[in-house]
């Protein structure tokens, strides 16, 4: 495996498959529902699922038949996402005489040099799955663009972002830096056996107009931008009271 690339992966070694006991993992179902909608998903179309955890979203679209490639920089993740999806298809073949409709595959790849040229239908990133979490300035910046060059013509994208006016107004135990969006705080999380340790985390935080032009300096068409919250995905107008923001845009 490649060395420590990011500040994530320390955590992610410690969480194990207890990530997807934390409150924001659970709306899976509901999340990927709205996100197959939006984008005009069908079965054969195949996804780039960028910062793939567990593999949660991307084994969820694979159930409904669509191809998925989830990277992430955790390798602990990528080796849960694919023991989860290789464990599913053996129990769907034996249960039913075959496997998941879509396939689902996992490599670690660090989102900031996505190595994919015209290759997927759409691309998917998710509960700040790279985006946002990657706090150096241009980091944000390298992940879009490795986003658009992954995208056919024509390809969409749904992508999450903080929401900087909630983290402003609300978060109460971070701190914001103004100067470049990112809210720092520290918390605690717990491993597989409820082990807990006290961390620091970063996040990137935007208002709908820094998304907008962030998204358009790489050639992508901005169809909307919604106000949002884990297991709760809707079309709707952008305010200051959600955490989140969704955006779904195209590669014209």
């Amino acid at each position: 495996m490649a060395g420590r690339d990011h500040w994530f992966e320390d955590l992610a070694d410690h969480m194990g498959e207890a990530y997807d006991r934390y409150a924001h993992t659970k709306g899976t179902v509901q999340e990927v529902d709205h996100v197959v909608g939006a984008l005009g998903l069908a079965p054969g179309d195949r996804v780039l699922d960028v910062g793939c955890g567990t593999g949660r979203h991307a084994i969820e679209l694979a159930r409904r038949g669509i191809d998925v490639h989830g990277v992430d920089i955790s390798q602990r993740f990528v080796d849960i996402a694919r023991s989860r999806s290789s464990d599913e298809r053996d129990a769907v073949s034996a249960a039913a005489g075959s496997s998941l409709a879509g396939v689902a595959t996992f490599e670690r790849t660090d989102a900031r040099a996505l190595g994919f040229d015209d290759e997927f239908d759409a691309v998917i990133c998710l509960c700040q799955g790279a985006f946002g979490m990657m706090t150096a300035a241009g980091d944000d910046d390298a992940v879009v663009a490795g986003m658009a060059r992954a995208l056919r013509r024509g390809g969409r994208l749904a992508l999450s972002a903080f929401n900087a006016y909630f983290a402003v107004k609300y978060h109460d135990d971070a701190e914001f830096d103004a100067a470049t969006g990112v809210s720092h705080e520290i918390t605690e999380i717990r491993s597989e056996s409820g082990a807990a340790r006290s961390v620091d985390l970063w996040t990137g935080c935007y208002t709908p107009r820094e998304l907008r032009l962030l998204l358009g300096a790489h050639g992508f068409s901005v169809d909307s931008i919604s106000s949002v919250e884990p297991g709760a995905y809707a079309l709707a107008a952008p305010v200051t009271e959600s955490p989140e923001f969704l955006v779904l845009a195209h590669r014209p």
